[in-house]
């Protein structure tokens, strides 16, 4: 065949655009049969080149469309990148010499290992799962300039001057040395690199049809390019010069001034179509448009809102022409829906599907890149009983297989502590030989009786200690319907045999390999149920088939990483997952026997591009998701980038906005999808809507609410005016009231009576947290249990070394109690100071004159009697009483947190030191503690900058008058609770809510304090 000389153009003819308005594919296929008068058997005579294999089924479904059910030969149908795969299989000698591509896991275990072995030169990166991320950037960076065709070894050496960073410096001699290593070790493997054998293909396919055109009447075209890569290009200029080529192309702007279209930057929709176009030698005047509807379609969408949108995009020098006279706007099918975050913003777009395929014969669909909001959609479909086609999958990192592997290693690196253990247990996989249920309740069990609170000793052998402190009643009482759990003992044998493999590595590094394998083990044992083998639930169905693969290539090809710690396992499988998608869905677990929904589609940009539907909505329209964001990756700056030739990161801003205005003009209806925020923080709105409303506001017109979120309102709120709850009022019966409380209880049983109605008589109690940190309850144990040892020695006299002895004393009940050493450490020198305080402070009072008697932490009763359900008994623990020498005592109360205010106290709020010097009056307490009280003190000892503080509440008859104050007011308030109808109130006194509110979410306080707030207002 003859060459076209370079200054020859093809005709009209030969490149072709299709209007937006007109469904791509119906049109292609069309004009296909059109060319051979729509005769079945020479349709079939021909090869369509596509940018994608979506694109390819799409159009076979476009075939049939044409076809209406007779019969017909299809064209050979192939995804341009798949020329090696397809039927047309290369047949030229160079093609056949082409040595194999490396397989991927293979090339980035090679990577990484270069990368571990460049010491410091990128910070300390010393681990597998912090080099692996490096590769894959290494890699990626390497394929980007093989599809540039850009020679790394001759452009790098261009790529740094004097102005950049010392650390670019170092960046570009690694990349040096593995451009120089890299090839020498593809060649010495007898492999290539994936992207350079795919673009020799190309250019070898290319080469092919140049030598050996298609036999006459065999017609080749490409179609739906909108950008390309050189040897891409090389293709598309072979196809046009073949006597039966044509090229075309995705819409093209044939409305933009010339002088805008020769300068468009890398961002703008159409940029990538005029390289393209430039690369190829033809001028965008030569485009034919066919923008005639073949029979029987309907238009993709209004034929003015592509114009709306090209002019909304001008680039920033052509902003001019937003002055000019234009018609008004064309909006018909056009709204837009502000949610106020994700979740809104995935079930109002279920609901817009769901309406949507109310119209028969009207296929919907979702267009988003963030597989988030995908699998929130699909989730809230599910609700209607609808099953969406998510045709891009699911990330194989978030599968139930891949997330209980990285729980299990997570586990082993922490030691089994309580939260990472429960995670790990409480995953749907977890069985440990037994039934899935036995195992949970098992797990359950674990969790109340041995992990709540503060977190036992690290590995099996603290589990088993911790479970040693408690009884098998506790484990009786735990048990769990109808799944019982096994007796814990033996559930941590189990445990321990199924974590073996993983726990004797844990100790001390291994080879990345015999990691994997334990892992591998160790999650078959853990998966294993009392009746299915655990490498049946792991690896079956299409997620287990993919996570199984994936395994086998990581043994195969990591045996060439040094040796790694447990704990680098988590990262590793995170960063070789990254990216791997599988045809999951997570929708239809738990509903296998669905079917998918014929006309309900979930599609990812790559998949959306050529398509179109009845209704379309483009979902998570912000800044770095749809646009993403711009990186340039670790291993080069933006202008070294550009110093050696690289595509610019802004080129892929182009390509998704190409890919926004192609599908907003895809369909009649289409809905533009903003959250409000993302991910807890304020989204912005991709730019592309905020130029749109910009460009429609100067002329007065704007984009139309969706009603999706009034639909979600009205479905997901009841009818009528919101009414708040009423405040709880339980009135037990008063044979199940308590008739006993301690001088604590009193204050609760005041403040917070629903508290006292929870705990004593539902039985209720809050479970402590997991991992519990110590917090200022057990400061204050500290602090008592000092004071207390300190005056059990020294109850009646005063060491001459008194403050060092004192000192001593504390640091020895800090010592017992084995804190955390960096928390023994921050509360050393406020012990100290406390100390030396209570030092000076007591040499002080026994210079006044010694108190003849110390009494500390003592426990004491007293009971009143006279009422009609018998008698109240108080219960007290006294931290300490002194006697002076003419018999009056002095009560004192030990404060590390928030001190009572003396109004307070003398108004009844905080009567626990008063009750107690009842009880003392009453000879509650020992017998060496009976006597008139006469000072009530307070000590607040923080070991600050201040180191204590002395309250002093009253003395003397104002004293006397007070203790018979509050016992007065005892005896009123149990006569008050020994009526049936007295409530117990949750909070009753505004103003004087308690510190410690356990029981507020029992009693749903947030929900009626508001109104009642409002009503005081």
């Amino acid at each position: 065949m003859a060459q076209a000389t370079p200054d020859a153009r093809p005709g009209a003819s030969r490149v072709v655009t299709i209007a937006h308005h007109v469904p791509f594919l119906d049109q292609l296929a069309a004009r296909w049969m059109a060319e051979v008068d729509n005769d079945p058997q020479r349709t079939g005579a021909g090869l369509i080149l596509l940018p994608s294999r979506r694109a390819a089924r799409a159009l076979t479904e476009a075939f049939l469309r044409r076809a209406d059910g007779r019969a017909l030969l299809l064209p050979r149908i192939a995804p341009i990148a798949a020329l090696d795969e397809a039927a047309l299989a290369l047949s030229g000698e160079a093609a056949l010499e082409l040595p194999p591509a490396v397989e991927p896991m293979r090339r980035l275990a090679t990577l990484t290992l270069l990368v571990l072995q460049a010491g410091t030169a990128f910070g300390d990166v010393r681990t597998v799962d912090q080099a692996w991320p490096l590769a894959r950037a290494l890699a990626d960076l390497m394929d980007e300039a093989e599809w540039a065709e850009c020679d790394l070894r001759e452009r790098l050496p261009e790529a740094a001057d004097g102005d950049f960073a010392q650390h670019w410096d170092l960046t570009l001699k690694f990349l040096s040395i593995v451009t120089g290593i890299w090839p020498t070790w593809l060649e010495e493997q007898g492999v290539m690199n994936p992207v350079a054998r795919q673009v020799a293909l190309l250019h070898a396919q290319a080469a092919h049809w140049r030598e050996n055109p298609l036999p006459e009447g065999q017609r080749l075209w490409a179609a739906g390019f909108s950008d390309a890569v050189p040897s891409t290009v090389a293709v598309l200029r072979t196809v046009l010069d073949m006597p039966g080529g044509r090229l075309v192309l995705t819409p093209v702007d044939m409305d933009m001034d010339a002088d805008t279209w020769a300068a468009l930057p890398p961002g703008h929709p159409q940029a990538g179509t005029a390289r393209m176009l430039a690369d190829l030698g033809v001028m965008r005047e030569e485009l034919e448009v066919w923008d005639d509807l073949p029979a029987g379609c309907v238009a993709a969408a209004p034929p003015g809102r592509a114009t709306l949108l090209s002019n909304a995009l001008l680039p920033a020098p052509a902003l001019g022409q937003w002055l000019d006279p234009a018609p008004p706007p064309e909006l018909q099918g056009l709204s837009v829906l502000h949610a106020a975050d994700q979740q809104e913003e995935a079930a109002a777009i279920a609901l817009i599907l769901r309406q949507a395929i109310e119209r028969p014969g009207q296929p919907a669909a979702l267009v988003t890149p963030d597989r988030a909001l995908a699998g929130r959609v699909a989730t809230e479909l599910a609700r209607w009983g609808v099953i969406a086609d998510d045709s891009a999958g699911e990330g194989l990192a978030t599968t139930p297989q891949a997330t209980f592997l990285r729980l299990i290693v997570q586990a082993v690196d922490a030691g089994l502590s309580p939260v990472a253990l429960l995670s790990m247990l409480k995953h749907p996989l977890a069985a440990c030989g037994l039934s899935p249920g036995n195992c949970r309740a098992s797990a359950r069990l674990l969790e109340r009786a041995v992990l709540r609170g503060p977190a036992p000793p690290p590995g099996i052998a603290g589990l088993r200690a911790a479970l040693s402190r408690t009884t098998q009643d506790e484990h009786g009482a735990l048990a769990d319907a109808p799944d019982a759990p096994q007796e814990l003992s033996a559930f941590l044998d189990r445990l321990e045999r199924a974590l073996d493999p993983l726990l004797s590595c844990a100790s001390g590094g291994a080879e990345v390999v015999d990691l994997l394998s334990a892992l591998v083990e160790a999650a078959q044992a853990l998966a294993a149920t009392d009746t299915e083998d655990g490498a049946a639930r792991l690896w079956s169905g299409e997620e287990g088939n993919a996570l199984g693969a994936h395994l086998a290539e990581l043994l195969t090809w990591c045996d060439v990483l040094p040796a790694q710690r447990v704990g680098a396992l988590d990262g590793l499988l995170a960063s070789s997952l990254a990216g791997v998608t599988v045809r999951g869905r997570r929708a239809l677990r738990g509903r296998e026997q669905v079917a998918v929904h014929p006309r309900v589609f979930i599609w990812g940009l790559l998949e959306a591009r050529l398509q179109t539907a009845g209704t379309i909505v483009l979902g998570g329209l912000v800044e770095t998701v749809w646009p993403p964001a711009t990186d340039p990756g670790p291993w080069m700056s933006r202008p070294m980038r550009t110093r050696i030739c690289l595509p610019s990161p802004e080129c892929a801003i182009g390509q998704a906005a190409h890919d926004f205005i192609a599908c907003a003009c895809a369909a009649p209806n289409v809905v533009l999808s903003v959250p409000g925020r993302r991910q807890g923080a304020p989204a912005v709105a991709a730019r592309w809507l905020v130029r749109l409303d910009a460009y429609l506001s100067g002329r007065g017109a704007g984009i139309a609410e969706h009603p999706a979120l009034s639909w979600l309102e009205q479905l997901d709120r009841p009818s009528g005016a919101p009414a708040p709850v009423a405040p709880p009022r339980p009135c037990p019966p008063v044979s199940m009231r308590p008739r006993s409380l301690s001088v604590t209880e009193i204050e609760t049983w005041m403040r917070d009576p629903y508290a006292i109605y929870a705990r004593r008589i539902l039985g209720l109690k809050r479970l402590a947290d997991l991992e519990e940190m110590a917090d200022a309850a057990d400061y204050g144990e500290i602090v008592h249990d000092a004071l207390d040892q300190w005056f059990t020695r020294y109850p009646d006299r005063w060491p001459a070394d008194g403050e060092a002895r004192m000192v001593r004393v504390f640091a020895e009940v800090l010592e017992a109690a084995r804190l955390r050493p960096a928390l023994a450490a921050w509360w050393a020198p406020r012990l100290e100071r406390i100390a030396r305080w209570c030092a000076a402070t007591e040499s002080g009072r026994r210079g006044d004159g010694a108190p003849r008697t110390v009494l500390t932490e003592l426990s004491g009763r007293m009971e009143l009697s006279g009422f009609s359900f018998g008698t109240f008994v108080l219960r007290g623990r006294a931290d300490r009483i002194d006697r002076d020498a003419e018999g009056g005592l002095s009560l004192f109360d030990y404060k590390t947190g928030t001190l009572p205010t003396r109004a307070s106290v003398l108004a009844g709020w905080q009567s626990q030191l008063v009750l107690e010097a009842a009880m003392i009056e009453a000879g509650g307490f020992a017998p060496d503690a009976v006597g008139h009280v006469t000072e009530l003190v307070y000590w607040r000892l923080t070991g600050g900058h201040v180191p204590a503080q002395v309250l002093d509440i009253a003395r003397g008859e104002e004293l006397s008058d007070l203790i018979a104050q509050c016992r007065d007011g005892l005896r009123r308030r149990v006569a008050a609770y020994d009526t049936a109808q007295m409530p117990y109130l949750s909070h009753p006194h505004p103003g004087q809510e308690p510190r410690f509110a356990d029981y507020a979410h029992l009693a749903r306080v947030a929900e009626w304090s508001a109104a009642r707030e409002e009503d005081m207002a």
